[in-house]
């Protein structure tokens, strides 16, 4: 028996499925940011610091992630701010209670440290935290968080270099110069235990390839 046709409607068209757009790099870097961490690195006065601001401003995704600390404010430092400014007593309680994803005495009684309740606050904001701290610190971060992290080791061009820049800053007599450059000399050695190494013999440069290598981070 014949199978009867359905009509042919002349006003009937299939409608085009439209491709959807790519993705821009801030995009895709939006949809692939959870709970990864970015650690930045270095001895004092190899850069660091002017790295991760320059980072921060190429990368709005990137939220700097604020340390606690048990020395007193300098200057306009705020609290909440720059650091979370605690006592040693509190401190070493938030040490017992595991508050801390890392922590250090730096100095003889100053402790420095990362509260995993900072790096929730980050990313609650759909944010990338921003860790810019010491390298034991950094090592200890990396083996506790070591799928979603991509740390970036910041290299003075030579101990002599850095010893001239901790000068210019003026702000070190000849006792604290000295235990920041044997301090710094063995940092150093652990430069291998980094995912990245960048020599900072020119600041530029050295931003434009944390920012290349952030960048395919973020998007990976």
């Amino acid at each position: 028996m014949p199978t009867s046709k359905e009509p042919v409607n002349p006003k009937r068209r299939e409608v085009a499925t439209p491709n959807p757009k790519p993705k821009t790099p801030n995009q895709k870097i939006l949809h692939t940011t959870h709970q990864k961490i970015l650690i930045i690195t270095a001895p004092s006065g190899a850069g660091k610091t002017s790295i991760t601001r320059y980072l921060m401003n190429q990368l709005p995704v990137l939220e700097f992630s604020v340390s606690a600390a048990t020395r007193q404010p300098r200057n306009s430092e705020k609290d909440g701010v720059d650091y979370y400014f605690i006592d040693v007593e509190e401190f070493k309680q938030k040490i017992q209670q595991k508050e801390f994803a890392e922590w250090e005495m730096v100095y003889e009684g100053k402790y420095y440290g990362t509260l995993k309740s900072e790096l929730k606050r980050i990313w609650s904001l759909q944010k990338v935290p921003v860790l810019d701290i010491d390298v034991k610190g950094a090592i200890h971060v990396q083996k506790q968080y070591p799928e979603n992290t991509l740390s970036i080791f910041i290299e003075p061009p030579s101990i002599d270099e850095l010893k001239a820049r901790l000068l210019g800053r003026g702000t070190e007599n000849e006792e604290s110069l000295q235990a920041r450059i044997n301090k710094a000399s063995y940092e150093i050695s652990f430069k291998d235990q980094f995912d990245k190494v960048i020599l900072n013999d020119n600041l530029d440069n050295a931003c434009e390839r944390a920012t290349e290598l952030v960048r395919e981070f973020l998007i990976s």
